[in-house]
């Protein structure tokens, strides 16, 4: 990749239209800012119905990123990890535990980890090994000799279909929640709808849903993650049906986004790199874990996330008051060159040391999923290995319009 230097002030990371440039640019303005402003200042741009916030300090730096998330007390969620100010209710409606503080936020991690112990993971496993086994054989089936699309196909369904199938939602709801989650994360997209109303009107039908979902399992318990997190206590406490509502929304949204986009986004680079793909998958069982971090790493589904100052304090000799705004960009920590040897060289070999923050940089809000989503993409690409050998991106890809999700909307290939 060609990189050029940029007058750092001409950069606006708020500007919705700084997310549809061509990638070079992009990747250019994080260089730039990481090597020239690592710390830099922008105003918000407006929302609809929502007051202009006061601005925030853009993080470009891994070291700063992982600082920030390992030190709650001094950099909380509660105010909100988006960059928009929301209410503290639509904070904790829209992002669940995400958009909490302890003590809050340890009662309810506590209780939604009960569902993600490695007995509940493993008790999965055959599951996530059949459902690729499944869309791969439609794959075979419906597409052995024309151009398909990636995503419909093979990204999007498969994670999707797993959650729900671990939710006990029925597989005819699946197409649903899938319309639901990507109106919610594309709300800046109009192929997703664009508008806030549209959002909140969704967000109000998934909330419902999931509320009548959890009540259901609270009553009728049966052999599924909600019924496990509708009962589970801490402290003699359950979730309420509010509570699942919202994390219903986190848990559909995170649980099929970020394993869809990094599968996307790895497929894309296997075709682009085939010297990468030949050495994944001729020695697969010796290069599935770095490969898997190196996807996520490449991808960085989750482009940022935001924390508030609950002091007054400094980063970089920069003073900031209690109440500023930081945020944290993963993908350009991705990038840091100070960590990733050639960052812009997808490897399927680079060691796991320094650490990728595709799932965040630690923490107590480090992805509660992300085993599984590891789970998730390796099967996958072992399916693929072994059925779908000469499967390759035939066109480029469908980009989601967003400053928040590194999102591919469609994607064509062909298996021949």
């Amino acid at each position: 990749m060609q990189l050029t230097p940029l007058d750092v002030d001409s950069i606006d990371l708020s500007d919705p239209d700084f997310w549809v440039t061509p990638r070079e640019h992009r990747e250019s303005a994080f260089w730039s800012l990481r090597r020239e402003a690592p710390i830099k200042f922008f105003k918000e741009m407006p929302l609809v119905n929502f007051p202009v916030g006061p601005g925030y300090y853009a993080l470009t730096k891994h070291e700063d990123i992982w600082s920030v998330s390992r030190n709650p007390e001094l950099w909380c969620s509660g105010q909100g990890s988006n960059i928009t100010t929301l209410t503290p209710e639509l904070n904790e409606f829209f992002g669940s535990m995400i958009n909490m503080d302890d003590p809050k936020h340890f009662r309810l991690r506590s209780i939604v980890s009960k569902g993600f112990t490695p007995k509940e993971i493993a008790r999965v496993e055959e599951y996530v090994k059949e459902k690729a086994r499944t869309l791969v054989d439609e794959v075979l089936e419906q597409h052995s000799d024309d151009e398909f699309d990636f995503v419909e196909a093979l990204a999007a369904p498969f994670p999707l279909e797993i959650i729900c199938d671990m939710m006990g939602i029925p597989r005819s709801d699946a197409k649903q929640i899938l319309d639901w989650t990507n109106v919610i994360l594309g709300a800046g997209d109009p192929d997703f709808g664009g508008t806030l109303e549209n959002l909140m009107k969704v967000a109000l039908e998934i909330f419902s849903y999931a509320q009548q979902l959890g009540e259901s399992r609270l009553k009728n318990p049966t052999d599924d993650l909600t019924s496990v997190m509708m009962h589970a206590e801490v402290d003699g406490q359950r979730m309420t049906s509010q509570e699942f509502g919202s994390f219903f929304i986190l848990l559909v949204v995170a649980g099929n986004e970020t394993t869809r986009n990094a599968i996307s986004h790895g497929m894309l680079e296997l075709t682009r790199r085939p010297d990468q793909q030949r050495i994944w998958f001729n020695d697969f069982e010796k290069h599935t874990r770095t490969a898997v971090e190196e996807i996520v790493r490449w991808a960085s589904p989750v482009i940022h996330f935001r924390r508030t100052a609950t002091r007054d304090t400094e980063l970089r000799g920069i003073e900031m008051p209690a109440g500023t705004k930081v945020v944290m960009w993963y993908n350009s920590g991705n990038r840091d060159e100070d960590l990733f040897a050639d960052p812009y060289r997808f490897d399927v070999t680079r060691q796991i040391q320094p650490a990728q923050i595709g799932f965040g940089a630690g923490g107590p809000h480090f992805c509660l999923g992300a085993n599984l989503a590891r789970r998730e993409i390796a099967v996958m690409f072992d399916e693929i290995r072994r059925r779908l050998p000469y499967l390759r991106i035939t066109g480029e890809p469908a980009y989601l319009r967003s400053n928040f999700i590194n999102g591919i909307k469609r994607m064509p290939c062909r298996i021949k």
